[in-house]
């Protein structure tokens, strides 16, 4: 998203700031960091989160304070879980507000929309693909990681336009007829990238992926 700050009041930033304390002291309290001690584990980390923040620095521009790229959320949470998810897209967003495409001020509205809300939906997605269709691994990388991707930066543009919406930043008008239809396109490239991302690490590296079992998506199917 890489909103500007001046399009949310204080009370916005507020809401985001506090928001932003509860979802870090949720994942200091909740995330499985015994993960990290294993090298290759540090080392997917910290690499996600420096790709993610070359692909978060090449954006495009939609209006004055308003940019689009690829989000990388759902295979996020998909590969370390939603913790440690939060932590690299923490990580992706200091370092496009380092080489400044951020501005500092604007970090907690910016982590609400591209860290906490992505997130929180692809968790909840995932946990009901999980719930109602079979543990197949082809439900896995289609229903999840393709499917899954898109439908979580649709939603997330939905959301993103409400919150524009609601801070008095745009007309709805606008938002719908000129904002709101590049999700759709953005949808299909996240979905390409997360897929084809998880299909090589579920192939090669399936240790690395927090919510993928062999024993579940494989094993006697």
């Amino acid at each position: 998203m890489n909103f500007a700050p001046d399009l949310f009041s204080a009370g916005w930033h507020i809401f985001a700031c506090l928001c932003g304390l509860g979802g870090g002291a949720w994942v200091i309290r909740t995330a499985p960091w015994r993960r990290m001690l294993d090298g290759h584990q540090l080392n997917a980390l910290a690499g996600a989160a420096v790709i993610l923040t070359l692909l978060w620095s090449l954006n495009a521009g939609v209006y004055p304070g308003l940019n689009l790229h690829i989000l990388g959320a759902m295979a996020t949470t998909l590969i370390f879980g939603p913790q440690l998810a939060l932590v690299v897209l923490a990580l992706a967003l200091t370092g496009v507000t380092l080489n400044g495409s951020i501005e500092w001020s604007a970090i907690p509205i910016n982590f609400l929309a591209m860290g906490i809300v992505p997130v929180a939906l692809g968790s909840l997605y995932f946990r009901l693909v999980e719930r109602w269709l079979p543990k197949h691994f082809f439900v896995y990388i289609f229903i999840n990681a393709f499917i899954g991707a898109a439908v979580i930066v649709l939603v997330q543009g939905v959301i993103a336009s409400l919150m524009l919406f609601s801070a008095g930043a745009y007309s709805a008008d606008k938002l719908l007829s000129e904002y709101l239809p590049f999700f759709l396109l953005l949808g299909f490239a996240e979905a390409w990238l997360s897929g084809m991302a998880l299909t090589l690490m579920v192939i090669y590296r399936p240790e690395w992926v927090a919510s993928f079992d062999d024993r579940h998506y494989l094993m006697n199917k």
